[in-house]
């Protein structure tokens, strides 16, 4: 009697289970072909969606081809793992393809841009014309098998017994074989492994098909423990009396210290000494939390992070990929909603601070204020205190903080390694040379801070700057920012008390956003719709939204935010149509900070910046327009700035989230000038001194 209960529990349980499971699937796929209708019919969705794989958001495998700049510039470590993902990438593809196939797919082959963290992957049409028949096929066997529940169920039952009766037979001759399919399938779980890496959490219905499942198990592990206790009560008391038994007889042997267990080092591990590996809640929900220290030495590379104070107690982190030795920096400053993870995304070839890095460089990484941790060294500061700040902080206080703490690092380490040359001029107190590469924010606050040092005659520093589509003008921009402009100026006193900072609070709403961009890369169409509105909102720009969402900076444990004094100065500069600091609203608040009735006009003192500027456009970039970068060109070059242009067909945030060869060579060309220039100077010294 027993056995029959438990077999029709056994038969009752998984039925349950795959109706629930097979329930919610056809429910997903559901709202994942409405949501393809719906963005099939969407007005100008081919091109906000060009250079996004399509519908495919999903982070791909394979390594870009190691470009024309970098082959004299990579470590060999580095050249090492490309080639071995590309090398992995080329046998997988052809275990799967004839050479045959190949030839004739070549001319229908396109490259797909990257999403974050990976880099880019070239596709054929004739494989997405092949996936998108078997996703045809597999939508049509669902509902079929939908339909023929009952009837599976029916069957399933005698199936169940015939099954049960038969293994118990040939469990013993399969068990020998059990070793060589742990073998196979170990070595086809190698197949997802690299995949795996670049995402590693959940998604929200994941956890969910996850968390039926176990409820399931719950359920019914009680009943199977209740009609045990019912059928066969003797057996019950006879099994809880032995459990006492047992677990006095483990406290004996507790208190024996002869039998107590002593840990074991791990292999090959360089300190010898046991540990007990931690658990987190993050591991514990499966949720990515890397950080930037983490992908920069899972690369290969060298780490350090510097701990930065600011003058109004502001703690930032200045991270490293330190070449001590080196004579030449690169500075690189994120922008609004970000961090530095930005520079280190597109792994070893397609960052930015990697390629500075293999050239020479020493690479500092800057993070601005405005991190939901809220790091002060006032502990006791309230979060709206911590989010009363605009751009003039991040230019005036943030950037003169960060860029003088490299100027006492880089200067203590050349001086205490002797690596000042003898002819380097015994009165300078810059044995290096910094740079600059600044995107959107970054670009304004770094042009405020270059003016403002000027300005109280400083020295900022600085010996080039590099800026990918700065902010500083914005009143030709879409209609949405215009309705920022009017919600953040008009509303200013009612907002600002009640939201400081514009960021997720939670930790578990952090979590859900974190969750969500999983799910939107498992479902194609709900994440090309996504990417779509998002997309129309700041006025059609293509940049991968969706996939920049799936980034590990934006995770539960911390996540940047920006402050509603940050916007509120963005719309100022909207409606002024001019490049100016922070309008306190009052000719006496503007008196005290300004010295005049209103902020200081930062595009007006162009004529002050007295290092070579190289401004870079995007085409497609709808949040900065190409129009506003030609205004700063225009105003740098009639003050007398040694200023360049150059625009590339890139979104806003192609800049820095996708893997673009033609623009790091750019960049790595405009460094290069700095050190040529450098050279000409000592070759100058040279002649005088044999002259003499």
């Amino acid at each position: 009697m027993q056995r029959i209960v438990d077999n029709f529990l056994a038969v009752t349980k998984e039925s349950v289970k795959t109706i629930t499971y097979e329930s919610l699937s056809n429910i997903l796929r559901l709202i994942n072909g409405l949501s393809a209708v719906l963005l099939s019919i969407l007005p100008g969705k081919a091109n906000i969606l060009e250079g996004i794989q399509g519908w495919e958001l999903r982070p791909k495998v394979r390594g870009p081809r190691l470009p024309r700049w970098m082959e004299n510039g990579v470590s060999s470590f580095n050249q090492f793992v490309h080639e071995l993902s590309v090398d992995f990438d080329s046998l997988s593809s052809s275990g799967e393809h004839s050479a045959e196939d190949d030839v004739d797919d070549y001319d229908d082959a396109y490259i797909c841009p990257a999403t974050p963290l990976t880099p880019n992957l070239i596709f054929s049409r004739a494989t997405s014309f092949a996936k998108r028949e078997r996703n045809r096929r597999h939508w049509l066997m669902s509902i079929i098998m939908f339909l023929l529940i009952p009837a599976r169920i029916m069957f399933g039952i005698p199936f169940y017994f015939c099954k049960r009766i038969f293994n118990k037979g040939v469990r013993a001759h399969t068990a020998k074989y059990k070793c060589v399919s742990s073998a196979n399938a170990a070595k086809k779980g190698m197949d997802h492994v690299v995949q795996r890496a670049t995402d590693r959490r959940r998604g929200i219905i994941e956890d969910l098909h996850l968390g039926i499942e176990i409820v399931i198990e719950t359920i019914f592990d009680v009943i199977h423990h209740a009609t045990r206790c019912l059928l066969s009560p003797l057996e019950s008391l006879r099994m809880l009396l032995r459990w006492s038994s047992s677990s006095s007889g483990t406290r004996k042997i507790d208190n024996d210290d002869s039998d107590a267990i002593v840990p074991t080092a791990t292999l090959a591990d360089s300190d010898p000494t046991p540990t007990q590996k931690k658990t987190n809640l993050s591991n514990t929900l499966n949720t990515d939390s890397r950080k930037c220290r983490d992908v920069i030495t899972e690369l290969g590379y060298p780490y350090e992070a510097i701990n930065v104070v600011t003058s109004d107690g502001y703690v930032l982190v200045l991270e490293r990929i330190p070449r001590r030795d080196s004579k030449k920096a690169v500075y690189l400053q994120h922008g609004v909603f970000d961090s530095s993870m930005c520079w280190v995304s597109n792994g070893i070839v397609g960052s930015p601070a990697f390629a500075a890095y293999d050239h020479g460089y020493d690479v500092f990484l800057g993070n601005f204020r405005g991190l939901v941790s809220r790091e002060h060294v006032n502990k006791k500061l309230t979060s709206r205190q911590y989010w009363r700040y605009s751009i003039n902080e991040h230019g005036t206080q943030d950037l003169p903080a960060l860029v003088e703490k490299i100027h006492e690092v880089k200067t203590k380490e050349l001086k205490s390694s002797s690596q000042l040359d003898t002819n380097e001029q015994p009165n300078s107190d810059q044995p290096y040379k910094l740079c600059a590469i600044c995107h959107s924010l970054g670009g304004a606050a770094i042009l405020m801070y270059i003016i403002t040092r000027q300005v109280e005659n400083k020295p900022h520093r600085l010996s080039r700057s590099i800026m990918l589509s700065p902010a500083g003008f914005h009143h030709d921009s879409p209609f949405f920012f215009t309705v920022i402009e009017y919600v953040c100026l008009w509303l200013a006193p009612i907002l600002n008390p009640i939201f400081p900072g514009l960021y997720i609070p939670t930790r578990f709403f952090r979590m859900i956003v974190h969750k969500l961009a999983r799910d939107l890369q498992n479902y194609p169409a709900v994440g090309g719709l996504v990417q779509t509105i998002m997309s129309y909102l700041v006025g059609g720009d293509s940049s991968n939204w969706v996939g920049v969402m799936g980034l590990p900076h934006y995770n539960m444990n911390d996540m940047p935010g920006v402050s509603f004094g940050v916007a509120r100065h963005l719309a100022q500069i909207k409606r002024a149509k001019r490049f100016v600091m922070f309008d306190y609203g009052s000719r006496e608040a503007n008196m005290k900070v300004y010295g005049s009735p209103e902020p200081l006009d930062l595009g007006a003192r162009y004529n002050l910046i007295d290092v070579p500027i190289d401004l870079v456009a995007g085409m497609k970039d709808k949040v900065i327009l190409p129009s506003m970068i030609m205004h700063h060109y225009r105003l740098m070059k009639d003050g007398g700035v040694n200023a360049s242009y150059k625009q590339f067909e890139y979104a806003h945030l192609d800049f820095t989230f996708s893997h673009r060869e033609e623009l790091l060579e750019y960049v790595m060309s405009r460094l290069l000038l700095v050190e040529s220039k450098h050279k000409t100077l000592k070759l100058k010294r040279k002649e005088e001194i044999m002259s003499i």
